[in-house]
């Protein structure tokens, strides 16, 4: 009896919680460091969420480290109140092959919330390299074999995957240099002592309007309009056939958070995503905003775990991991 009158205190005090959501300060948790492409949409997107959440405070909070899962997992094991929420990108589908001791279980530990937005690819080499076109590029790559170093922000970064892709699509082995982060990696691209990268138009975009980089394509099936970047080839165009790769963000919250509660932080982020000022942030940065199904938590779901499938034999070719 004394369990049951416990059971019902406890679901009353959940009701009760969601009818009040929020009530105080949300946090969203960003398991990469301040400043990078991830921690940008996470800042615009708590700004556009603001007001449809009832004008409650959102703060941004970074837990950066192990390609994500550091972060991810503060998350997973917090509170299920939707007062922590989690913004991470493609790392939720390569996570569960990248890491061998996986703290956490992307697919029943968290409570999907919807896509935000994706971000496309570039990519970019030293300003030295000789080759003026991505044809030029690819037989630079071709008679180098065994001496290209492709660098990286680190294991489980965007520009560790895209860079893991881009091997495979070529079949030609490179020395992948990582870094602490992407603007380590920039410096010494444009230094010239790394040969190339793969990483996101939020990083990269400036360099190349600056020309202190060259640009040999985009990842996307289809060119881009951001100004900057009009003009360059995708990788298909070049070759390349089905290369297709964007770095996807979405928000998530601890697994058991109530319906209700998930129903207002969706319902709320559909609304930031029309938001003509968060539109226009990301836009400037190449990203596109997600406008279809996989806005809905449901289909957020489906579209992980198809990732996770696309992913596992790329990453289990290379055979990098996290430990």
């Amino acid at each position: 009896m004394k369990k049951l009158v416990a059971l019902v205190a406890v679901l009353s005090a959940v009701l009760a919680h969601a009818d009040n959501y929020p009530s105080k300060t949300v946090s969203i948790v960003v398991p990469f460091a301040a400043g990078g492409p991830t921690d940008r949409v996470a800042r615009d997107l708590a700004e556009a969420m603001r007001k449809p959440l009832g004008d409650v405070a959102i703060v941004v909070d970074n837990v950066l480290g192990a390609g994500s899962s550091i972060g991810s997992n503060k998350v997973a094991k917090a509170a299920p109140d939707g007062y922590t929420l989690l913004l991470n990108h493609i790392a939720m589908a390569t996570m569960p092959n990248l890491l061998r001791n996986m703290p956490f279980k992307v697919d029943s530990d968290f409570e999907y919330l919807g896509m935000i937005n994706e971000v496309p690819m570039t990519v970019i080499a030293r300003p030295t390299m000789p080759a003026k076109s991505f044809k030029e590029f690819r037989e630079w790559l071709n008679g180098h074999k065994g001496a290209i170093n492709l660098g990286n922000a680190g294991v489980g970064s965007a520009s560790h995957l895209c860079g893991l892709m881009f091997q495979n699509a070529l079949q030609i082995d490179m020395t992948a240099i990582p870094y602490k982060g992407t603007a380590p990696a920039m410096v010494d691209l444009m230094g010239g002592q790394i040969d190339l990268m793969c990483d996101q138009t939020t990083n990269t975009t400036a360099q190349i309007e600056a020309k202190k980089v060259i640009a040999y394509g985009v990842t996307t099936a289809k060119r881009l309009t951001v100004p900057a970047l009009k003009d360059l080839p995708t990788l298909q165009e070049d070759g390349l056939k089905g290369f297709d790769v964007s770095i996807w963000h979405g928000l998530y919250a601890p697994k058991g958070t109530p319906a209700d509660v998930v129903a207002k932080v969706n319902r709320a982020l559909k609304i930031a995503l029309k938001d003509p000022d968060f539109i226009k942030k990301q836009e400037a940065l190449g990203a596109v905003i997600i406008t279809d199904k996989r806005i809905e938590p449901a289909e957020h779901k489906k579209f992980v775990a198809a990732e996770i499938a696309r992913w596992s034999p790329i990453i289990a070719a290379a055979k990098e991991y996290i430990d």
